[in-house]
């Protein structure tokens, strides 16, 4: 009888796990956390995720779910399974919920950085959280194709193939660039009621074609419209993308 419902909040670095997907054949996330966890609770545990994360890509605020019949306090789940988990998964918060609590169905938007590094030379200690770019980018018109995104649209021209989700049409809330000059940094932050398969690096991609003047704002427009992958850019690295937080 499971009769308790835990929401964790997860940060993890994403550099040596196939994504968040549990798999047979593969480390991921879900993976090695479903295990400490049913190691802790005594019995076996699924664990419920907000979302899928690809393989290489960061987390740092990841939530998960799961259903338990353990009287383990949300805190000593907490400081247990840090001391059980490899050094690249932190459990951030552990609360109980009510338990119609869902992390993906009662998501209301999900908010997402991409982290690129403008610099001749990459950066040791840096490059597995950054797209390392040696060349200058026109941020300008990289944040005039950005605000373009905002707002109801079907994005199907930035949805990788083999995508489950047959609805193609997402609610962008937040689409913008910052730098922070002293260190080379250019951040682009995305925030979604949902996203689709590879869509923010997908984004990213062809956005940072138009900071490179591949292309012009006005063909990214057109881009947008056109609901066809094979128009836009590559599909940008995985260790640039972080997961932030999740909303409900």
């Amino acid at each position: 009888m499971h009769n308790r419902n835990v929401k964790l909040v997860i940060a993890y670095d994403g550099r040596c796990y196939h994504g968040w997907q549990r798999q047979k054949k593969h480390t991921t996330v879900q993976g090695v956390l479903e295990d400490k966890i049913s190691m802790m609770a005594g019995h076996p545990v699924t664990l419920l995720g907000s979302g899928r994360t690809d393989a290489g890509v960061h987390a740092i605020g990841q939530v998960a779910n799961f259903k338990t019949s353990s009287s383990i306090s949300p805190e000593a789940f907490k400081k247990g399974l840090n001391s059980l988990l490899p050094d690249d998964i932190r459990i951030q918060n552990a609360e109980d919920v009510p338990d119609d609590f869902h992390s993906r169905y009662d998501a209301k938007s999900k908010v997402y950085k991409y982290q690129i590094l403008l610099s001749k030379e990459t950066d040791l200690f840096r490059r597995h959280y950054v797209w390392h770019i040696p060349w200058p980018l026109n941020l300008e018109k990289m944040k005039t194709s950005l605000s373009f995104l905002v707002g109801t649209h079907d994005f199907s021209s930035f949805r990788s193939a083999g995508s489950s989700n047959t609805n193609p049409v997402r609610d962008m809330k937040l689409a913008e660039l910052s730098e922070s000059g002293n260190e080379g940094i250019v951040r682009l932050v995305f925030e979604a009621n949902g996203f689709l398969r590879h869509m923010v690096r997908n984004i990213v991609g062809t956005v940072v074609d138009v900071g490179s003047g591949k292309i012009s704002v006005d063909k990214f427009k057109d881009i947008c419209k056109s609901g066809d992958r094979r128009m836009s850019g590559i599909k940008a690295p995985a260790q640039g993308l972080f997961l932030v937080k999740v909303r409900y």
